[in-house]
Parts: C-alpha cells; structure tokens; sequence
C-alpha cells in the first residue's frame, strides 16, 4: 500500500509537471506572440498607391462572378486593373466575363483551354495571371469571395513602403447560424492569429491566397512555384513561407481590408476543404514547422494532462488553478484579437471549440494519409 501510494504520487507530480510545462508554453506562446495582434496598433502610413493588379483564378465560378466580381471594380483607386484566368471552365464564365468586358476596361481576360493530355493545378492558372498582370503590385483573392470595402485595395497597398514586398492580410468567412459555421471561423481565426502574430515577430510563414498581395519582380526572383509545383496546394502560403524575410513582409488587418468568402455549408465540405489546406505544413520551412508544432503539441499536452490529474484527483485546486490562469490571459488575447479580426461572436464558444477541433485535427491527419488526393479547389 506504502509504495503503491509513492507510486501514485510520483506520477501525480510527474504530470503535474508536465501540465505545468505545457502552460508554461501556452502562456509564452499568447502572452510572447499572440499579443502582437492583440494590442496591435496601426502605424500613420504616407497615402501610397502604386497602380495595381487583382488576380483572380476561377473554375466553374459563373454565379460567383456575377455575385462578386462587381465589388472587385467598385473599389475606390486611382489606377488597377482586374486580371481574371478563366481556367478550363466549362459553365458561363466565358460569356459572362465577355459582358463584364463591355462595361469595365480595366479586365483582362486569361483563357487557359482543357488539355485532355495534360491536367493542372491552380498554381499553373495563377502563374499565367501573374505573367498576364500589367503592374508591379499584385493583389490576389479567390472568385468567392468580396471584399469588406470600397477601400479594400488602398489599405493593402498602402503597406508597400521601403523593403515590403508582401502584405498579408484576413480572409475571414461569411457569418451564418449553426455550429459548424462557427467551428469553420473559429479555425480560421484562429489559424490567422498565429500567422499574423508571428508576422508581426517578424517570423512571417504564411498567407492566405483570399487576401494576399506581393510584388511580381518577387514572383520571379524566387521562380514562381518551381521549388514546390509538385505539391497540389501552397500557391499562397509555400510561397510566402520561402519568400518571406524579416523586412520585406508587413500585415494589413483593418476591418476595411478583409475580405469575405464564401462559407461551407456542412461539416463534410469543411472537412474536405481542411484536408488540403493542411497538406502544405510539411513543407514548411524548419523553424516554422518547429514553431508550430509547439502551439499544437503543448495544447495537447495541456489538456491531456488536465483530464488525467483531474480523474486522479491529484491536487485539483492547483490544477483548474492554473487552467483558470490560461483561460483567462486566452480570453483576453482573444477578445481583443476577435475585435480586430470581426469576430467578436466566436469569444464565448472558444473554449469549446478549441476542444472540438482538438479531436478533429488527428482525423484530418489520418485521412491524408489514406484518402485520394484533393481537387483545383
């Protein structure tokens, strides 16, 4: 009984130590990065606005275009043009950009034809947007999606200034009833609120090609997608993750500068679409991978030692003592974040949801590696 009580508080203290370290992570991880978006305040920027390119790819996207692309032309610039690569579609899109052709001078037309010996990725689409774009400055967002304002393209370009190359921004997620719909914005929240905190640590990894702007002497300094072409996805954040540097990358999270996309509808869709999001994280660089899997690692080893000190009863004031202190320091990174980011809806639900996608994510994983490839989109 004597070494059977040693034993069982040897791997209460063992566990607790664990659950301590975890936190210890957490906490450095909110308190050290997160809290760059949190309480991030928007510099005075000199008016910029060099001319522009909207790159837009589409694949069957007639409805979409004729819901969308008018927002595209109503933005409030001096000089732009709107590049779109009507890639292999076989619905309207031709006959409705050729009408949308008639009314605004500044579209550019890309066809790229079906090629029954060949198929392709977005990646081959985007490249003939970019090499049929007219300006230096490029901004690129998806078909479904609209931007937040009239104002969404001046704020974007307004960051190019001195070294920046890139700028970063929030695609965020069309606000619907239902629990799926937060889940989906919560993992979209959340996921830019790492590559938008490390950004602003200066350890830029990722963007997100719904809201995304670069230069094009960038795209051809780095040889466009050559170093990952043969990975269905990563038009946007492979690429960002190897061009980004210290100085050349800067984050634009004005709620005039968001833009909004379409949302899935139903676990199933979301779920398929997250399978190919996640695809491209092994091919991160080292130390974005290493970054990472911190945040991921140290959350499951928080709750997972959470849970069992809790079963076992080992000193329990201590323990939802310290799980109180990272909730309440996650809550008011969160909220101030959700502020920022239009999210203010998910704050209450996090908690939850955060445990919800716990479970999922190792799914997510697991049918990578055993379900067919995924599709264009």
């Amino acid at each position: 009984m004597v070494w059977s009580d040693f034993t069982m508080v040897s791997v209460g203290l063992i566990l607790l130590g664990v659950y301590v370290l975890a936190l210890i992570i957490q906490l450095f991880f909110y308190l050290g990065i997160f809290s760059r978006l949190a309480f991030y305040k928007k510099k005075e920027l000199p008016a910029n606005t060099p001319p522009a390119s909207i790159i837009i790819c589409a694949r069957n996207e007639d409805d979409n275009l004729v819901e969308f692309l008018p927002r595209i032309f109503e933005q409030e610039y001096p000089e732009f043009e709107v590049v779109v690569v009507n890639d292999c579609s076989f619905d309207n899109s031709a006959d409705i950009l050729k009408e949308f052709s008639y009314r605004h001078s500044n579209l550019k037309i890309v066809t790229i034809k079906e090629d029954e010996t060949y198929s392709h990725g977005k990646k081959i689409a985007l490249m003939m947007g970019i090499k049929g774009a007219s300006h230096e400055h490029m901004l690129l967002t998806d078909a479904d999606c609209r931007p937040n304002s009239k104002d969404w393209l001046r704020n974007m370009m307004q960051q190019f200034s001195g070294e920046t190359e890139i700028v970063i921004g929030y695609g965020a997620y069309e606000k619907q009833k239902g629990f799926v719909n937060k889940v989906i914005r919560y993992d979209t929240f959340f996921i830019a609120l790492q590559f938008l905190s490390f950004s602003l640590a200066g350890k830029t990894y990722m963007g997100t090609g719904r809201n995304l702007a670069y230069k094009k002497s960038l795209f051809f300094k780095m040889k466009g997608f050559a170093s990952h072409y043969h990975i269905e996805s990563g038009d946007d954040d492979l690429f960002v993750n190897e061009a980004a540097t210290k100085r050349n990358s800067q984050v634009e999270i004005s709620i005039e500068s968001h833009t909004i996309s379409k949302v899935k509808r139903t676990f199933r869709d979301w779920f398929r679409q997250k399978r190919r999001h996640v695809t491209t994280y092994k091919h991160y660089n080292s130390a974005s991978k290493f970054r990472l899997a911190m945040v991921s690692l140290s959350l499951y080893f928080f709750y997972g030692t959470f849970i069992t000190l809790l079963i076992l009863q080992f000193q329990p004031v201590i323990v939802l003592s310290l799980y109180a202190l990272r909730l309440l320091i996650q809550m008011l990174i969160f909220n101030k974040s959700m502020k920022l980011l239009a999210e203010k809806d998910l704050l209450f639900l996090s908690p939850l949801i955060e445990l919800f996608l716990l479970v999922v994510y190792p799914f997510v994983t697991f049918a990578n590696m055993f379900v067919r490839k995924n599709k264009w989109k």
